[in-house]
């Protein structure tokens, strides 16, 4: 296989690694926005918590992962979109900065005003930040990046129908995703209500991302019909076919089954064939008259920055696979060495 196909191949894996566990993190941070008052969230807040308090940071490799080979990988088109889009690109930035100041800064607060300011900014921001990074996605879907540094409308590159339903689609499936998520922990702690309760949550999400993408193909016909062409007619289709079979059987499963392990690797295939479906119908093309062997980095670049990547790759992997296997066998919040029922929080913390 071709150099620029690999790395393509390894950034868009990637960047699925980013949804599927960043865009969780932000899930559960809009969870946390939703759980409502002090006493009544207090269980919820502390699931979200716990589930991503050790991973958090790490999620965020995927998304470092990502910059480091596009702006290496393919130079001129990170550099096109870097330049167009660095309003909701800088907007991104600042989302991830504060939510992430913001829950750290809760867990260290020991004042009930304090938790509910950072506890508010950190909420705030787990909406914000994936909304702007899925008007990012919109904009380059729809073509409205062109070649060149700043050769794009500023505003209305990511302010289009395409980009603002994008958003949506993002913030819903980091939110239905989490919901899944957040299900199978509770029901590990043995917390059948808060298991219960989040299963209500990912339901009514996924219904909703379910519309949002019926949406977005309606979007993308008037405004994006060379994508969506090859969204619904060519090798794309059995991926978004691939997306909607597993939404189905994900909502069926949470339904009827209870089967919550199972329902995040349906979800997670939802949501993957979404998203290598989007990617397969713009390839060969990453900007309108770009195609990837136009914009790939010289080979001797290619094969340095891969051979740098495999060692890497050596530490990290298993690193991360520790990290998330560690975490899931660990106990949930406040679950004693007998499995017992978590005991609430002192919802006065919150």
């Amino acid at each position: 296989m071709p150099l620029p196909e690999i790395l393509l191949g390894l950034l868009w894996i990637g960047v699925t690694a980013y949804v599927l566990f960043g865009g969780a993190d932000f899930g559960g941070g809009v969870w946390d926005l939703l759980a409502g008052g002090a006493e009544r969230g207090a269980r919820q807040r502390a699931l979200v918590e716990h589930s991503i308090g050790p991973v958090w940071e790490a999620n965020h490799v995927w998304l470092i992962f990502v910059i480091v080979l596009a702006w290496t990988g393919v130079p001129s088109v990170f550099a096109a979109v870097a330049s167009t889009l660095y309003v909701p690109l800088t907007l991104t930035a600042l989302g991830i900065i504060a939510r992430g100041s913001a829950f750290a800064f809760r867990k260290a607060s020991t004042l009930l005003w304090q938790r509910r300011l950072f506890g508010a900014a950190f909420a705030f921001s787990s909406v914000v930040t994936p909304f702007f990074l899925g008007t990012v996605a919109g904009a380059i879907a729809s073509g409205r990046v062109p070649p060149g540094i700043a050769e794009g409308d500023l505003t209305a590159s990511w302010l289009n129908p395409t980009s603002l339903v994008s958003g949506a689609l993002a913030v819903g499936t980091a939110a239905y995703l989490a919901a899944v998520y957040l299900t199978r922990d509770a029901q590990r702690a043995g917390d059948t209500a808060l298991a219960a309760a989040f299963r209500r949550r990912a339901l009514a999400a996924g219904v909703v991302v379910g519309g949002l993408s019926a949406l977005g193909l309606a979007v993308l016909r008037a405004d994006a019909p060379r994508l969506f062409g090859q969204l619904t007619t060519g090798a794309a289709l059995p991926l978004l076919v691939l997306s909607v079979a597993a939404g189905v059987v994900s909502l069926a499963l949470l339904a009827w089954t209870r089967a919550y392990l199972a329902v995040r690797v349906t979800a997670a295939l939802a949501v993957v064939g979404l998203l290598w479906g989007w990617g397969v119908g713009q390839y060969p093309h990453l900007l309108p008259g770009v195609t990837l062997h136009e914009a790939a980095a010289t080979p001797a670049v290619l094969a340095a920055t891969l051979g740098a990547l495999a060692v890497g790759a050596l530490l990290l992997v298993p690193s991360l696979v520790w990290l998330y296997a560690t975490f899931q066998r660990g106990d949930a919040p406040g679950e004693g060495e007998n499995g017992s029922t978590p005991v609430a929080p002192d919802v006065r913390k919150y």
